[in-house]
């Protein structure tokens, strides 16, 4: 009997383990996570916009955000079928703005970045923005608005990721991972035999094993998740994305007038402590931006790691000077849920021993 396992229950680990199972790559499917969806993917804010998260340097970054986008609405109509779960896609769209005018001018030369790329972005005044979204602040100076930047539920896709593996007959095991050995993981409680063992533990995964150790590292992020009281303004339609005196901040909308708020950003290794400074800077920022958030409630602060490449793109595939049958799928950096749709093409040309899509080959860093 073959068997897959699949260390990590992220949506990168959970899509992995749905499609490994779903396509039967295997007799048995094992997804292993001590606490399944407790990492990066439940802090997440679920932007799927890889336009407004475009930096100049990064082209690649951005075609492969943009080759996962559009696969984005076929990926959930599949998880929501199989799942009978809503993800919480959302259509409304991106806007980028401003509030000062050196923030203006980096604004600027993003818009010129991306015309350049054949990525073209609507540039609005103040005025314009405002009127796009009211929820927006006499502050904010300029903006650009990108109708096709989407946004997701992040836990509502975990749910229904994890539905969707289960009902696919995906075993789940409620164990910590110390190492991946020939043949297999090391757990607690023993060895677990696998054929093939796939890799998805987010930062964690340069741990697992030494041939794993310089493909990825931990960057710290916090967000904040508020909700609106009665008599608040209601939170912003659009995802919104601002840059305020150099320091970014997004506001992702939810059902039932809620608020994600994000993101620091720190090189400081596992810290798992949600900083004083960084909750007064991002509502400091956000509140310029968003005014009317000032009188909703807060209802939680978290902090997490993103799993950081050299390069800020994911690593896929058979690992060198790793056991026969490892399978790294890791590295998705702070575009783990845009990436998850590609992520699930990659990793099933990678079980069927298939091409990666042509779309995304010379894209994906494939370890082999």
């Amino acid at each position: 009997m073959e068997r897959i396992v699949v260390v990590g229950a992220g949506v990168v680990g959970t899509t992995a383990a749905w499609v490994a199972a779903r396509d039967r790559a295997a007799d048995e499917v094992v997804l292993v996570d001590p606490a399944s969806g407790s990492g990066a993917s439940w802090v997440a804010g679920g932007m799927l916009a890889p336009i407004t998260e475009a930096w100049p340097g990064e082209r690649e970054v951005l075609e492969l955000g943009a080759a996962s986008l559009a696969r984005w609405p076929a990926f959930a109509a599949a998880v929501e079928e199989a799942s009978r779960r809503r993800v919480g896609l959302r259509t409304e769209g991106t806007l980028a703005v401003v509030v000062d005018a050196a923030d203006r001018e980096d604004l600027d030369r993003i818009v010129a970045h991306l015309r350049a790329w054949g990525r073209d972005a609507e540039r609005l005044t103040g005025r314009e923005t405002r009127r796009r979204e009211p929820a927006l602040g006499p502050a904010v100076r300029a903006g650009i608005a990108v109708p096709d930047d989407l946004a997701v539920d992040n836990r509502m896709l975990l749910a229904a990721l994890r539905e969707a593996a289960r009902d696919a007959g995906v075993v789940e095991r409620a164990e910590s991972v110390s190492a991946v050995v020939d043949g297999g993981v090391e757990l607690a409680s023993g060895t677990l035999a696998a054929d093939r063992v796939v890799v998805a533990a987010g930062a964690w995964s340069a741990t697992l094993h030494p041939a794993l150790a310089d493909l990825v590292r931990p960057v710290k992020g916090e967000i904040l998740r508020l909700r609106a009281r009665a008599g608040s303004l209601p939170p912003p339609r659009h995802t919104v994305r601002a840059a305020v005196s150099g320091r970014a901040v997004y506001a992702v909308p939810r059902d039932d007038d809620r608020l994600v708020l994000g993101a620091t950003q720190y090189e400081v290794g596992f810290d798992p402590d949600v900083t004083v400074a960084g909750v007064r800077d991002l509502l400091a920022d956000a509140e310029r931006v968003l005014p009317g958030i000032g009188d909703y409630a807060l209802e939680e602060s978290a902090a997490s790691f993103r799993p950081g490449t050299a390069d800020n793109l994911p690593v896929f595939g058979p690992v060198p000077g790793g056991p026969e049958g490892l399978l790294a799928c890791f590295g998705h950096g702070r575009n783990g849920i845009l990436l998850t749709a590609l992520t699930a093409d990659v990793m099933a040309a990678l079980y069927a021993g298939a091409a990666v899509p042509d779309d995304i080959r010379t894209l994906v860093e494939v370890t082999t």
